[in-house]
């Protein structure tokens, strides 16, 4: 699911780039590459009103599935990869009480030196 919601925002994200190429920022854009076509066929008020919504409706879409992304994140069932040598690496010390032999009933004394 996470892959889908990603390709969907790729190909949003394309369209939009598209879609704000097309735009002129002093008003001609689509309207005028056509000249009187454009005019007498769409009006030059609907192509920018069209091509206004299809940006805000582009970045909406962008939004919602980059936050819905967020909720498909850790629902992945594959393995992270190869265990690290480091993660059975005890870093907590020694332990509080010396370790018993298996065998034995008592402590080994280590109150002096060897002997």
């Amino acid at each position: 699911m996470y892959s889908f919601i990603t390709i969907l925002i790729i190909i949003a994200c394309v369209l939009l780039m598209l879609v704000v190429l097309i735009q002129n920022p002093k008003g001609g854009g689509l309207s005028s590459a056509f000249g009187g076509i454009s005019n007498q066929i769409l009006g030059v008020k609907r192509t920018t009103d069209f091509l206004e919504k299809a940006t805000w409706m582009l970045i909406v879409t962008i939004a919602v599935l980059s936050i819905s992304t967020f909720f498909f994140a850790g629902t992945s069932t594959a393995p992270t990869g190869p265990k690290s040598e480091l993660e059975d690496v005890d870093l907590g010390g020694a332990p509080a009480a010396p370790l018993i032999p298996p065998g034995t009933t008592t402590a080994p004394d280590t109150s002096g030196p060897a002997r």
